[in-house]
């Protein structure tokens, strides 16, 4: 709302336009219903709009259906007054019958001019009040003197004051703007077929456009070779979008609607029904011409030759990604939809067989037909024109009311068991004939009756994929990630439900391949090597926000406490982690706590089984005795491999310095060997295991004994292994006083809940020889957990704890359990109304 009385007009320079590039963008009637909704648009504009963009606008609301109740009544008017020429003479009378239509048209007014003092500033409103009422004394005298050759220029007053309002608007609070009235430049070429004449309309068009300025174009409308003004039908405001771009060369068009994107079938009848983020061009062209909701066949014409992509998106939730129209991959290409259509006509006759028939399907361009048989099947609307078409062939036919349920896809005719699947899914309903369209995207069954929804729900159950499109993108391409990568081709040919997963990125240090068709998962490594480019954090995210699937999945493999802040990010726009990563999970209570309230707020899932333990089942564990009522009271084991591996072979006779080196030209201990020895990587995993638990504690909350001597702790690395001989005599003096004891020392985490209080500690601890933390095959990890069903007995889980092949298996893991998860979460269609 502009509170200012002043009229407001931002020059060039003072835009507050974000984005760049030349798109068109439409915004159909129920987006631009109300006040809030125009507001809504505004900033859809200001965030996704510059000023060489095209805007092209519906009527507001149900402006169209009033205009078009004001026409009906003046035409029923007229009929009355034709049927009684004597009332003509009775002036009282005629003013008698004209108080309907006033009244309507004076409530049209109310309404618009209502709409304009919401929205605009005084001097503004003014203006554009007084242009209203010149057109509503327009509308008022040609519909009391000729209403019926007056209907389209009529209903055209919709967009135009559409149009009009919303430039003034944005020329008040975003941008210059201007409207322009589509029937001063866009001429049809075929008014029957609304054909464009492209060459004039694009002449027209440049003509008329003015630079440094936003243009809000009238959709539906045009004029025709006679300089009158014609419609352009049924959601005629797509088409006019797309014959924007064509006339403009735009490479992307927007329709803004009231549904987020296209689904697999009319989502308002088929609640199962998954959104189609990418449809090729001939399949959407195919879907239109079916009968899908929101697209329609005369919306993609324009863009036939053209390379332009077509976006729906909602104006109610613009930041949900929407459906794309395009050329796409092979991925795009696997997508079935259900789409269904009643109140069809199907005629039969010798006209429409052979050549004969192929100028039936020139004149009517039939839902379908089949030549051989000599039937055509068309809309009810086209049954008087084709019984006049037949009339001058002299040949008989015959009409049966149908309807058609058609599946849909890239090239399903061409796909072997497709016509049987179908078929089978139709086994209880009874069907006229099965065909195949011309364009081989679709399989059409002709029914004898209305398709009803549960016919509909069933077909689309048994024909389309139940599990979700999921991306996948593998962050971190070291050993572990180069395995997981390995085993990926076997898994989703072992799994059926990663079947629908896609490898469409991996991310590196410093590189990244992203791309949306898929990356070869047998090649990835190979792909990577070759093209892979730098990017940075703002980048990733700016595509993971419009990636084009169902669900995305991102598996961390890095050991990299920068990119675990991404999760904040990842949670907040939907997506799921799994994650060996042990930083995000060991984080500060605070932004632990915040990254599990937003991964919940956004239904994100967060799998982190490999954070500790490697392929270990200890934190599924830990869950499923959660979820099973139990509670634990105690967590205790050896959780570094590489601290079991030193001190399940440190004998005293081997210098502990020489065996730390062993171990690390092994590859056994991190490159610099006091990132294990310091502990902190067994606090964490102990700060983990405790939280998953049920535990609220901080690293700060546990013990943490570092096996580095303090002088040893700051120098460099180079320095510190010159320097290793300086930790013999620490652990060697250990050793023997164990020794003394019967005992071993081995590296120990302990969590206690006891009496309400909480221990935690990681440190050298001398242990029984029977101790069973004492015995270990080198390298195991063994875990200990005590419980209300596991107090006297413990529960012991012991076995690698670390490996490229169990932690990669351990995180294939998680990504079964997650895409079971995903595979079975629908969710419900918001739809405002199709328009």
């Amino acid at each position: 709302m502009i509170d200012s009385n002043a009229a407001v007009t931002l020059s060039p320079s003072k835009n507050k336009l974000v984005k760049v590039g030349c798109n068109v963008h439409k915004f159909g009637g129920s987006s631009l219903a109300t006040s809030a909704c125009v507001e809504r648009v505004v900033e859809i504009i200001r965030q996704h709009c510059q000023l060489n963009d095209i805007i092209v606008v519906s009527a507001n609301g149900n402006t169209t259906d009033a205009l078009f109740k004001l026409y009906q009544i003046a035409v029923e008017l007229q009929e009355v007054t034709l049927l009684s020429p004597e009332k003509a003479g009775a002036s009282k009378e005629v003013s008698s019958l004209n108080m309907p239509l006033l009244e309507a048209i004076a409530a049209l007014e109310t309404a618009q001019a209502a709409l304009i003092d919401e929205l605009l500033n005084a001097s503004s409103a003014a203006r554009l009040k007084s242009l209203l009422s010149d057109n509503i004394g327009q509308i008022s005298a040609n519909l009391l003197s000729d209403p019926v050759s007056y209907e389209n220029d009529l209903l055209a007053f919709g967009e135009v004051w559409s149009a009009r309002l919303l430039s003034s608007v944005l020329s008040e609070s975003v941008c210059p703007s201007y409207m322009l009235d589509a029937r001063d430049f866009l001429l049809l070429e075929d008014e029957k077929n609304c054909a464009i004449d492209y060459s004039t309309s694009e002449k027209g068009f440049a003509k008329r456009r003015q630079q440094e300025k936003l243009v809000i174009v009238t959709g539906y409308i045009a004029r025709n070779k006679q300089q009158q003004a014609c419609t352009l039908g049924r959601n005629g405001s797509d088409y006019s979008a797309t014959i924007m771009a064509a006339l403009s060369g735009a490479r992307n068009v927007t329709l803004w609607t009231d549904v987020d994107g296209i689904y697999s079938a009319d989502p308002r009848i088929v609640p199962s029904a998954r959104k189609l983020h990418r449809l090729p061009n001939a399949v959407a062209n195919e879907l239109g011409r079916l009968g899908n909701p929101v697209l329609h066949a005369k919306t993609l014409q324009p863009l036939t030759n053209h390379n332009t992509h077509l976006h729906v998106a909602s104006s109610f939730a613009p930041d949900i990604s929407g459906s794309e129209i395009g050329k796409f991959g092979q991925i795009a290409k696997q997508e079935l939809s259900v789409t269904s259509l009643n109140d069809l006509i199907l005629a039969k006759s010798t006209s429409f067989l052979a050549k004969s028939g192929e100028l039936a399907v020139t004149e009517f361009s039939p839902i379908c037909s089949n030549l051989d048989e000599g039937y055509i099947v068309v809309t009810q609307e086209q049954q008087k024109s084709v019984s006049q078409w037949l009339a001058s062939h002299d040949t008989e036919v015959t009409f049966k009311p149908v309807a058609i349920i058609a599946i849909v896809g890239h090239s399903v005719a061409k796909q072997g068991d497709m016509r049987a699947r179908f078929k089978r899914a139709l086994k209880h309903q009874q069907t006229l004939h099965f065909l195949h369209s011309f364009n081989e995207h679709s399989y059409i069954a002709i029914l004898p009756e209305l398709c009803s929804s549960e016919v509909l729900n069933n077909v689309h159950a048994d024909m389309t994929k139940d599990a979700k499109n999921i991306a996948l993108v593998v962050a971190g391409l070291g050993n572990i990630g180069q395995r997981f990568l390995t085993m990926l081709p076997k898994q989703i040919a072992r799994v059926s439900g990663l079947e629908n997963v896609h490898l469409v990125g991996l991310v590196g240090a410093s590189k990244a391949l992203i791309n949306t068709d898929g990356i070869d998962v047998a090649n990835a490594l190979e792909h990577y090597q070759q093209q892979a480019q730098k990017y940075d954090s703002e980048q990733l995210l700016a595509w993971l926000t419009s990636h084009p699937y169902d669900e995305l999945i991102i598996v961390d493999i890095t050991p990299s406490e920068a990119f675990s802040h991404l999760y904040q990010e990842f949670f907040a726009r939907g997506i799921h982690v799994i994650g060996a990563n042990k930083w995000a999970a060991s984080s500060s209570t605070e932004n632990y706590q915040q990254l599990l309230s937003t991964a919940e707020d956004n239904k994100s899932i967060w799998l982190g089984n490999t954070t500790v333990g490697a392929g270990l089942p200890i934190n599924s564990t830990i869950k499923e005795l959660l979820n099973s009522g139990d509670k634990i009271s105690e967590i205790s084991g050896i959780f570094s491999g590489t601290l079991s591996w030193l001190f399940q072979y440190y004998d005293g006779v081997t210098p502990f310095s020489a065996l730390l080196s062993d171990a690390l030209s092994q590859g056994i201990t991190e490159p610099d060997p006091r990132e294990d020895l310091s502990g902190r990587d067994v606090q964490r995993k102990l700060l983990i295991l405790a939280r998953s638990a049920g535990f609220e504690l901080s690293l700060a909350d546990i013990d943490c004994q570092s096996l580095v001597p303090e002088d040893l702790r700051d120098i460099s690395l180079a320095e510190f292994l010159e320097r290793t001989s300086e930790l013999d005599e620490m652990f060697l003096s250990r050793l023997k006083q164990a020794q003394d004891n019967a005992c071993v020392i081995r590296f120990v985490a302990r969590f206690i809940s006891e009496n309400d209080q909480l221990t935690a500690k990681v440190s050298l601890e001398e242990l029984s020889e029977t101790d069973a933390f004492a015995q270990l095959t080198p390298c195991d990890n063994v875990f200990q957990i005590k419980s209300d069903w596991y107090q006297d007995n413990a529960l012991i889980i012991r076995g690698p704890g670390a490996g490229r092949d169990v932690t990669a298996g351990g995180i294939h893991a998680d990504l079964v359990t997650i895409c079971q998860q995903l595979n079975h979460r629908y969710q419900q269609v918001k739809i405002k109304g199709l328009n």
